[in-house]
């Protein structure tokens, strides 16, 4: 079965600032594609080059065997697409910005009809179907544009920050609607700032920086083949005493971010046994993840 989206040696520079630089991107059908990366890393720029809703400066696009942005039109309409920030209309119900947004597809009156219980049913907002948007949770909005995304039974759903200002309730509700988009054989590219949304969700990721690829693969395999598989970090305000006294001796790699410490390891009972034997510090000793990775692979300074 052809990839749902192929990006071969994408580019796109603003100002003299190259955003994109030599991007190569596949998505096979049926999965969840995590596109990670820091703020002005390129992420929502690729996006929008992949909708067409921005033309590249150099490089292939093609989105459901349709060329883009050639015809990104005709692709676009087999594809749902939810926007870091909601843009629902908020004159309009719960229903009724189904129902107009259906429109926009073409979607004949009747089958649009048939389609909305599914749609409010996989949302969890069918006691709301007729509340105006203001009086929705962010939750509430949220999923309404996730399943607004799926008027049209996309194929290929990009979502850009899904879950970003939600609470745990409402993320995790998110996350059982998105695995069962992929059980149903739907394609998602998702970018994302929650590592453990990624490797609980993802089946490959990319991590970008300053527009290029620095790492693909699945999060087991990236955490497997950059970071020692053990961390122990360690805080207070003596946690730099310890990791110079002791730590850094006791772990293969150190580092610093405020007052808190990272250990690494691939056997981390030596540094626990110190710990443990100091008393004046607390720490937590972790198998390693995909943020530990992410950190390693772009650095722990603040982005803008």
């Amino acid at each position: 079965m052809a990839a749902h989206l192929e990006v071969r040696a994408l580019r796109k520079s603003y100002d003299s600032r190259q955003v994109v630089d030599g991007l190569d991107l596949t998505l096979e059908p049926g999965v969840c594609f995590g596109l990670l990366g820091p703020n002005g890393a390129g992420k929502t720029t690729t996006l929008r080059l992949c909708l067409g809703l921005t033309d590249p400066d150099a490089g292939e696009i093609r989105m459901l065997g349709f060329p883009v942005p050639a015809k990104a039109r005709e692709a676009r309409t087999r594809v749902g697409v939810v926007p870091q920030v909601d843009n629902l209309d908020p004159d309009f119900t719960v229903r009724e910005n189904l129902l107009v947004y259906g429109r926009y597809f073409g979607i004949a009156p009747r089958a649009l009809e048939a389609r909305i219980p599914s749609l409010l049913e996989f949302g969890g907002l069918t006691p709301r179907e007729h509340a105006r948007i203001q009086t929705l949770s962010g939750g509430m909005k949220r999923r309404l544009t996730l399943a607004r995304a799926l008027v049209n039974d996309p194929q290929l759903i990009f979502l850009d920050e899904p879950t970003t200002g939600l609470d745990p309730q409402a993320r995790h509700l998110i996350w059982e609607r998105l695995r069962q988009l992929t059980s149903d054989g739907r394609t998602i590219l998702l970018t994302t700032h929650f590592m453990d949304e990624a490797e609980r969700l993802c089946h490959r990721v990319a991590i970008v920086d300053n527009g290029r690829k620095i790492a693909e693969g699945s999060p087991r395999d990236l955490i497997s083949e950059h970071i020692e598989p053990q961390v122990v970090e360690v805080y207070g305000d003596g946690a730099q005493v310890w990791a110079e006294r002791v730590g850094r001796a006791a772990s293969e790699r150190c580092e610093r971010t405020g007052e808190t410490v990272f250990c690494y390891a691939h056997d981390a009972d030596a540094i626990v046994h110190a710990l443990d034997g100091d008393g004046t510090l607390r720490y937590l000793h972790r198998p390693a993840n995909l943020e530990d990775v992410f950190l390693k692979l772009t650095g722990r300074e603040l982005r803008d």
